[in-house]
C-alpha cells in the first residue's frame, strides 16, 4: 500500500493511505526545553533512542483497553517493527486542541493558580482545553469561548469532557496497579465525518506526569516500568 506524506509533526510523521486512512510514523523526538524533558513545552527540546517505540507499545496497550471499553478511538492497528499506527481518519478542533486532565495540582495549574492551593493537591479530574499556538504559549480556552469561536459544539464539548475523564480513569487505575499516581495526563480529540468525537493522536508516557513514592517518573523510566 502506497503512502503519501500530509504531515511533518513534532514527534510524529503523518502519511495518507489509499484505503483513505491514515499511517502515524512515532519519532525519538520529544517536546522539552534545554534538553529537558517536558510535555507541556511547545516546542522539541531534545531527542531519546527508542522513546517512539515505547510511546508507541504505550498508545497500543491503552487504545486496545479505551476501544474494548466503548470509548471511540481513532485507533485501527500498529506496526512495532517500522513504529507506525494505522489510524481513522478525523478532523482536528480548530487548527489544534489539547485537553489536559489533572487528578492532582502540578506544572502549569500551580504557575497559574499556586496562591488558591498547594502543589500535589488532589483535584477531581479536572479537565481544562488549550489551542496548540507555540507562539502564544498554548492559550487556555472555555466552553463559551470554543462554542463562540465555531471550535466544537456544546455536545461535542461535553462528550470530549466525559471521555476525557473516562479515559484518564482507565489510565489512572492501571498505573495504580503497578504502585504509580497519575497527576495529570494530555490527550488530543478529533471528530469523525458525522461530527461524533474520537480520541487521536497518542497515549504515552510523554503525555502524562506521573510519580512513585512522591518522586516524579521521567517517561522513558515509566515506560520501563510500565513494562517490567
Amino acid at each position: 500500500m502506497s503512502k503519501q506524506l500530509v504531515y511533518t509533526g513534532k514527534t510524529k510523521d503523518v502519511f495518507s493511505l489509499d484505503n483513505g486512512n491514515y499511517l502515524l510514523k512515532f519519532k525519538d523526538d520529544c517536546t522539552g526545553k534545554d534538553g529537558v524533558f517536558d510535555p507541556g513545552e511547545n516546542s522539541v527540546g531534545l531527542t531519546i533512542d527508542g522513546v517512539g517505540d515505547v510511546n508507541l507499545r504505550m498508545s497500543i496497550y491503552f487504545f486496545e483497553k479505551v476501544n474494548a471499553a466503548g470509548i471511540k478511538t481513532h485507533y485501527i492497528s500498529a506496526n512495532l517493527d517500522d513504529t507506525t499506527m494505522e489510524v481513522l481518519p478525523a478532523k482536528p478542533f480548530g487548527k489544534g486542541l489539547e485537553v489536559i486532565c489533572r487528578n492532582k495540582a502540578v506544572g502549569s495549574f500551580i504557575r497559574r493558580y499556586g496562591e488558591y492551593m498547594e502543589e500535589g493537591t488532589d483535584l477531581p479530574s479536572y479537565v481544562e482545553m488549550t489551542f496548540k499556538n507555540d507562539a502564544k504559549g498554548d492559550p487556555l480556552v472555555t466552553k463559551d469561548g470554543l462554542i463562540v469561536l465555531g471550535v466544537m459544539t456544546d455536545e461535542q464539548y461535553e462528550s470530549t469532557k466525559a471521555m476525557t475523564q473516562q479515559i484518564t480513569k482507565i489510565v489512572a487505575d492501571d498505573l495504580a496497579d503497578k504502585g504509580m499516581v497519575l497527576y495529570d495526563i494530555k490527550f488530543e480529540f478529533g471528530y469523525d465525518k458525522d461530527g461524533n468525537v474520537m480520541l487521536i493522536d497518542e497515549i504515552a508516557s510523554g503525555n502524562m506526569r506521573v510519580y512513585k513514592d512522591g518522586e516524579y517518573i521521567d517517561p522513558m523510566t515509566l515506560s520501563k516500568l510500565f513494562f517490567a
